[in-house]
């Protein structure tokens, strides 16, 4: 493979990255997270009192409401490709307990599927980082005084 084969191969993996950030985040924004933090106290009580399965049952509007800023906040911010690793980790931790509640609840696999299989793109993202195509990778550039960074 010569150095322009990997350049574009390079290329279509930071653009799939892109794709892939972009979509899932403003997916989490728009759709899961974003409804969750203007539902306010009622709405993160009810999704703070999926604690529970994992033992957890004190200050359901906290939990509920760090639930809903994981998913629109952490959406936004993985769409963007800012503090992208951050974000991933706290939205797989929030499919953890999402995926727990369908299987505790009796939903089996078919409910607890959606959960299971966003918190493997969330860990995958938060192996491979954001991309070439992130503010994260700005960011890196201006810290090193504008030399290339040495993200993936």
């Amino acid at each position: 493979m010569g150095a322009s084969d990997r350049g574009r191969a390079g290329t279509g993996l930071h653009a799939g990255l892109l794709l892939l950030r972009v979509g899932v985040g403003a997916s989490f924004l728009l759709i899961h997270g974003g409804p969750k933090l203007l539902g306010g106290a009622p709405v993160w009580e009810r999704v703070g009192g999926a604690m529970g399965v994992v033992g957890i049952h004190v200050a359901p509007v906290a939990w509920g409401f760090l639930a809903a800023a994981s998913e629109g906040i952490g959406g936004l911010l993985l769409a963007l490709g800012l503090f992208a690793r951050a974000a991933a980790l706290f939205m797989m931790a929030t499919m953890a307990v999402a995926s727990a509640m369908h299987l505790s609840h009796g939903d089996g696999l078919p409910k607890a599927s959606h959960a299971i299989e966003l918190g493997v793109v969330f860990a995958a993202l938060l192996v491979t980082g954001p991309g070439r195509y992130s503010l994260d990778r700005v960011l890196a550039r201006r810290r090193r005084g504008g030399r290339r960074p040495d993200l993936p």
